[in-house]
């Protein structure tokens, strides 16, 4: 489908996007909503025809009856009364046909509506920032995702269905009510009246209660996620009967509003406003009968056609909950959707191949805008093409959050990060996160295969090069010993497997891709001294021709780095290397104080700017 902007749809950034995606409105959720059904337009006409022809000729049926009637009291001969019933069966069966037709057509919106949501608000939720993510809780998440968006699907139909045939299945006989005497629809139209500002009344009531019920429905299903996310140190902490408790909290918010919705549907007025006008169209027909003025075959035909009446005023109490609550829905999804995110794709910025030099300009960084939180603060060095960099500190010196800054997951507050002389901020942002690997200490697989896993930056690599990679990181040997080798499927977050094998998965993911800088986060820490001597040859060899930075406390892995930079504290305090570190900085030392290591007498610090860009 060809790429329709909508000219007030503000362009919100993105790290990622779908070439020629239909651009919903997204100014409120009413537009959103409407926008969605409108890509279906003709779906929409088609369903709206079929309506008016079932209501058409269903109403035509009350009318053909009083006819009979009619030809019962005063009889013209002939098969007038046989003709009159085939016309009923005709008028019935079109009615039958058309209301499957309409059906199709509206549940066919309703199916695609909420297929295009839910594939909308993934694609919005790829795109969004690192920093947007930490702030959401994964339940709330998957609850927008899952059960918001199919509240979407009922919205349209039933709901909106009911809706649009509340008002044809009023209309229609009230057309048919007005050709048999126009002065019987003095009833009909006070009802109306009546019955719209009913309607607005409890629609205002219940529009608040339905969005508090969908706000708790999303906080139930994140306090859920969470504890059983955290399952083990719940069990480890003896906390299931606190946890019992606080979800048994929410789920009584959740009823409560439900009770609250049940209350407010219970006092709908509009089947009490039908009632009194049934008996007062009756009465007024009594009247016009007295006068000559009415026959009985019409007071049939008007008193059937009232009686059609009854259904569309009854669904309508479930109809308007369903849209109110699908507007709910389609505000919370809505929410996530346009929110703004501080990272864009920059598609077409600065693309090549990395060399791998890497320029920190005073660079600060923070997670919030209130100026607290600083994590790094003034961070200045250069690292070389093809430099092997450790990066060393205490638990919470801003180690891991550097690395995280080179490869964009955020963007600096202050200062800049060259890469090869550019600023990561115009690189293209596919192209520079596709050269660039990382290897947390918490390695996350999917529940995917072995293979799947190794092959996720390039889904579409041959076995053999798969395997390759996983010899390179050690990782072949174990993955032979599972029944099925390579198309072994893990647990999810790959808990099957040990912390020294999801290690090994990661770093043969990391060698597949072929990086130009490779980031290692202590990737190295659940693995066995033995396996690591291995792994650290099949690392030697992937750092060449390319830059690395390490995250480690290992001194084996640190003595053989070109440069290493000292942090404490979110600053850079020292930098240089193994040997001139031990003789010049504190903090180094502290870190090996550990280490059975004989360290020399401390000696004065030389210039940090032009240690830091030892080549």
């Amino acid at each position: 489908m060809n790429d329709q902007r909508h000219p007030s749809s503000p362009a919100a950034k993105s790290e990622f996007t779908v070439q020629d995606a239909y651009a919903y409105d997204q100014r409120g959720p009413r537009r959103w909503i409407v926008s969605h059904v409108l890509r279906y337009k003709w779906l929409l006409i088609g369903s709206l025809v079929f309506s008016i022809i079932d209501f058409m000729a269903y109403s035509q049926s009350p009318v053909l009856i009083g006819r009979a009637a009619e030809e019962i009291m005063t009889p013209t001969g002939g098969d007038m009364l046989l003709r009159i019933s085939l016309s009923v069966l005709g008028v019935l069966i079109l009615s039958s046909f058309a209301f499957l037709g309409g059906s199709l057509l509206i549940e066919t919106i309703a199916q695609r509506l909420e297929r295009d949501a839910r594939q909308e608000l993934y694609v919005s939720l790829l795109g969004k920032s690192q920093t947007f993510h930490d702030r959401q809780r994964v339940g709330d998440i998957m609850a927008r995702a899952t059960d918001d968006v199919r509240q979407l699907n009922g919205m349209i139909s039933p709901g909106a269905r009911f809706i649009y045939e509340t008002v044809i299945g009023i209309m229609v006989p009230l057309f048919y009510i007005a050709l048999i005497k126009l002065e019987l629809l003095l009833v009909p139209t006070v009802f109306l009246t009546s019955y719209v500002i009913a309607v607005r009344r409890y629609t205002r009531r219940l529009n608040p209660v339905m969005r508090n019920q969908r706000e708790q429905f999303g906080t139930m299903n994140a306090g859920l996620e969470e504890t059983i996310s955290g399952i083990e140190i719940v069990k480890a902490s003896v906390q299931e009967a606190f946890e019992q408790t606080r979800f048994r909290r929410n789920a009584r918010l959740f009823r409560d509003y439900f009770v609250q919705q049940g209350q407010i549907e219970a006092r709908y007025l509009p089947l009490l406003l039908y009632g009194i006008a049934l008996g007062m169209i009756f009465l007024h027909s009594m009247v016009l009968y007295d006068a000559g003025r009415l026959s009985i075959p019409d007071i049939i035909a008007v008193m059937g056609l009232m009686g059609i009446l009854r259904f569309p005023t009854f669904i309508s109490i479930f109809s308007f909950s369903l849209v109110q609550l699908g507007i709910a829905s389609a505000e919370r999804i809505l929410h996530i959707v346009t929110a703004q995110t501080e990272l864009d794709e920059n598609a077409g910025g600065y693309s090549r191949q990395i060399e791998g030099d890497i320029v920190f300009d005073n660079v600060t960084f923070r997670y919030d805008d209130d100026g607290q939180n600083i994590v790094l603060q003034d961070v200045s060095f250069r690292i070389r093409p093809g430099q092997t960099v450790a990066v060393v500190g205490q638990t919470g010196s801003g180690k891991s959050t550097l690395t995280q800054l080179i490869n964009r997951t955020y963007d600096v507050t202050e200062g800049r990060i060259l890469i090869d002389g550019v600023d990561v901020r115009e690189w293209d942002l596919d192209v520079l996160r596709s050269q660039i690997s990382k290897i947390e200490q918490d390695v996350f697989l999917f529940s995917r295969t072995l293979a799947e896993n190794i092959a996720f930056g390039a889904p579409h690599t041959p076995q053999e090069q798969i395997e390759h990679a996983a010899r390179e990181a050690q990782a072949h040997d174990f993955i032979l010993t599972f029944n099925e080798g390579y198309q072994t499927k893990v647990g999810e977050r790959g808990v099957t497997l040990s912390g020294g094998q999801r290690q090994r998965i990661a770093l043969a993911r990391a060698f597949l891709s072929d990086p130009r800088i490779l980031i290692l986060d202590d990737s190295t820490s659940a693995i066995d001294s033995a396996t690591e001597d291995q792994i650290q040859k099949a690392i030697r060899r992937a750092q060449e021709g390319r830059t690395t930075l390490l995250i480690t406390h290992r001194l084996s892995q640190i003595r053989w780095a070109d440069l290493i930079l000292v942090l404490d504290q979110g600053q850079l305090v020292a930098a240089g290397t193994h040997d001139a570190l031990l003789r010049t900085s504190p903090n180094y030392r502290r870190i090996f104080a550990r280490y059975d290591v004989d360290l020399p007498p401390l000696e004065p610090a030389p210039d940090l700017k032009l240690a830091a860009q030892l080549t």
